[in-house]
């Protein structure tokens, strides 16, 4: 059984590398946007608290992330382990984490600020289907039009460089010092974020002392 976590800042890729890697050797990709958001499309009473929290501006707190990482791993269906994605994003969730589980290891995608920005800058969303696109990597076969429904693509709203630099001085202020617990009691590794990102998957393979597929293209 594998048990790792993936962080790095936004832009860098970590759920595309979180599922390469869980596609590649049977674990299972635990996200906290997803969980999140299935919260909020089921309409839960977690749900309308993060809805609440998020319109006012505020970050989850801290009880309430964990929580909904405990139920999550609670549900033990990770017969091989499991890849988590997103989380933890500071000291104290770091903490609850290294209190209630092990783990393998820590995967750092690490990607300069400047990387960042122009890669997120990049990305757009459907305005009809919510598919997501990125002009750099996954660009729409028509400019700015949805491959599967025809809508006009559209980029996020907090996705203009003021609002995406004061995200990347949260991870480096509150995400980096949780690194510095993990490297205590595991160990924790750095990849080249800068590639493609079969690259990437091969590096964190490498790394890991794991297998990578022959035609990783497969995997995607």
């Amino acid at each position: 059984m594998r048990k790792y976590i993936i962080t790095g800042a936004q832009g860098c890729g970590k759920g595309t590398q979180a599922a390469l890697l869980a596609s590649a050797h049977d674990l299972v990709h635990i996200s906290i946007g997803d969980i999140f958001r299935r919260h909020l499309d089921r309409h839960t009473k977690l749900g309308a608290r993060i809805r609440r929290i998020v319109t006012e501006g505020q970050l989850v707190p801290d009880e309430l992330v964990t929580e909904l990482v405990r139920q999550r791993l609670d549900e033990h269906d990770w017969n091989h382990g499991f890849i988590l994605d997103g989380f933890p994003r500071n000291v104290p969730q770091a903490r609850f984490f290294l209190e209630h589980y092990d783990l393998d290891a820590v995967v750092l995608i690490d990607l300069p600020d400047a990387v960042a920005v122009e890669r997120i800058l990049a990305r757009r969303i459907c305005s009809g289907c919510c598919r997501d696109y990125n002009v750099l990597f996954k660009p729409p076969a028509a400019a700015e039009t949805c491959d599967a429904c025809g809508r006009k693509l559209m980029r996020r709203a907090d996705d203009n460089e003021d609002a995406i630099r004061a995200r990347l001085r949260d991870f480096h202020e509150l995400t980096a010092p949780a690194l510095e617990r993990f490297r205590e009691r595991t160990a924790v590794v750095t990849v080249d974020g800068t590639g493609a990102p079969l690259e990437i998957h091969q590096e964190i393979c490498a790394t890991l002392g794991l297998r990578a597929p022959l035609d990783v293209a497969t995997t995607c």
